[in-house]
């Protein structure tokens, strides 16, 4: 079995919805975020768990024209069973599993759904098994951090000590052939201006996308996370020198900018080209704006 082509490393923006609140699915599902996820666990309340896992089961029964993930329930309770149970057969584009830790239970997990699965780490013990469950099955699509669990677990007040965190699940998904991981949710909803510093910040040190919990956060993250056109325009000029280069017979060589160029410039060129939006996408918009 090889690792499924999804949406991590091309979604930019990941929207919860609590499952339960139908209202707000059906405005997500049409809205613009790039991606949703309905959410079984923390925005939903104990009362609601059996009417949350029904919602979205049937939600996934309609047709959808962007990615719809699931976040279930931990694995080691009986609402994770009971969720694992249901989507077993609902086949949602891919399942979030929160505060994992246990590779064993990963990959029993992904055998059985059959989709792909996008790990949550929330605790130390999660961070430290970082690569081992990027790798423990193939359907493990990508491992993330769960910010707030982590920073309770590790007794932190202060956000920069997670930095060593966030670039430990950048390698560890890197490492494993991975797309690069999801940046977690930015819970201060009144922050617009420290959530889009934050989410630039991440996106330079190896993220790519970011979770939300609210549609006001979309823009900011899309801005991020969209290549400037500034940037598009640099890039294929550096493909447009690469070709004289090669037709000259040059391997590596300094382009008409006085930059120098090698095969590892090279490919982050055309990495960032493969992000770039097509002229039809609705993020060409985003892609003229200055992201710094």
């Amino acid at each position: 079995m090889t690792a499924p082509a999804t949406a991590l490393g091309r979604a930019r923006s990941w929207l919860y919805v609590p499952a339960h609140r139908t209202d707000l699915v059906g405005k997500a599902l049409t809205g613009a975020a790039d991606a949703v996820v309905l959410d079984l666990e923390d925005a939903v309340p104990p009362q609601a768990k059996d009417a949350a896992r029904a919602a979205a089961v049937a939600a996934l029964e309609a047709p959808r024209a962007i990615p719809v993930w699931v976040r279930m329930n931990t694995l080691d309770g009986s609402w994770g069973r009971a969720d694992a149970d249901a989507l077993a057969s609902a086949r949602p584009d891919g399942v979030r599993v929160p505060k994992v830790a246990d590779a064993a239970a990963v990959a029993e997990l992904a055998e059985r759904l059959a989709v792909p699965v996008h790990l949550l780490l929330e605790s130390a013990l999660g961070v430290e098994n970082a690569f081992l469950l990027a790798r423990s099955h193939p359907l493990v699509a990508g491992v993330s951090l769960g910010e707030a669990d982590l920073a309770a677990d590790l007794h932190v007040r202060d956000p920069a000590a997670l930095r060593w965190a966030r670039q430990r699940v950048v390698v560890a998904n890197r490492a494993a052939g991975l797309p690069s991981p999801v940046a977690a949710v930015w819970t201060d909803l009144a922050d617009l201006d420290g959530l889009a510093a934050d989410s630039i910040a991440a996106r330079d040190e190896g993220f790519f996308g970011r979770s939300v919990i609210h549609p006001a956060q979309l823009e900011p993250v899309h801005r991020a996370f969209t290549p400037a056109q500034a940037e598009i325009d640099s890039a294929r000029a550096l493909l447009g020198s690469l070709q004289t280069a090669s037709e000259q017979g040059a391997s590596a060589f300094v382009d008409e900018r006085g930059r120098f160029v090698d095969p590892a410039v090279v490919a982050g060129a055309r990495w960032l080209l493969d992000l770039a939006p097509g002229p039809d996408d609705p993020a060409a918009a985003t892609a003229g704006r200055d992201r710094s």
